[in-house]
């Protein structure tokens, strides 16, 4: 096989990463916004006073089931190296300045150094026009432009239902000054 031939990945390979980067952040999450006692639940014999009660009766409708997606995966609010660990960006990613970033299955983020250099590039088919747009684009669609050497299927392609803006801003602001 020559050298510009990428092999697939096996299904296992890229269930894993995606099991990995989903459980991160679901740790994450839970690490930082612990259950209150508000949120346990009422014993059967406790009293709930009437104001608290549910008006209107019980809802015939059942509540949608919350799937996995649907849980963000920061606040946007933490400490860089937690965001950068929360949001799964540290399981496949290295970053210099977040220690727990020592990932290897995506490219090392030194985007004040590469990201000019991928914006340049012929194959690069995106819309960005600066490297915090491209930083922001190659979060929320991932398969615009594919760092040489690297797998189309790594980077998971829901993070833009999963980080809100505040999270992706500050993301792409460390990003975005990293060089080599």
């Amino acid at each position: 096989m020559s050298n510009s031939e990428n092999p697939k990945p096996s299904g296992g390979r890229e269930g894993y990463l995606v099991f990995l980067v989903v459980g991160c952040g679901i740790l994450g999450t839970l690490a930082l916004n612990p259950l209150t006692e508000s949120d346990a639940p009422q014993k059967e014999n406790s009293i709930v006073p009437k104001s608290a009660q549910p008006q209107g009766g019980l809802s015939k409708k059942k509540d949608k089931p919350i799937s996995l997606i649907d849980v963000p995966l920061s606040t946007g609010q933490e400490p860089l190296d937690k965001l950068f660990v929360q949001s799964g960006c540290a399981v496949c990613h290295t970053i210099p300045g977040i220690d727990p970033a020592k990932g290897r299955q995506g490219p090392k983020l030194v985007l004040g150094t590469n990201g000019p250099k991928r914006l340049a590039d012929p194959n690069y088919q995106g819309t960005a026009e600066s490297v915090r747009e491209y930083i922001h684009e190659s979060i929320l669609n991932p398969g615009v432009y594919i760092v040489s050497g690297y797998s189309d299927r790594v980077m998971p392609r829901w993070y833009g239902k999963r980080l809100n803006a505040m999270a992706l801003d500050r993301i792409a602001n460390y990003l975005e000054g990293i060089k080599e």
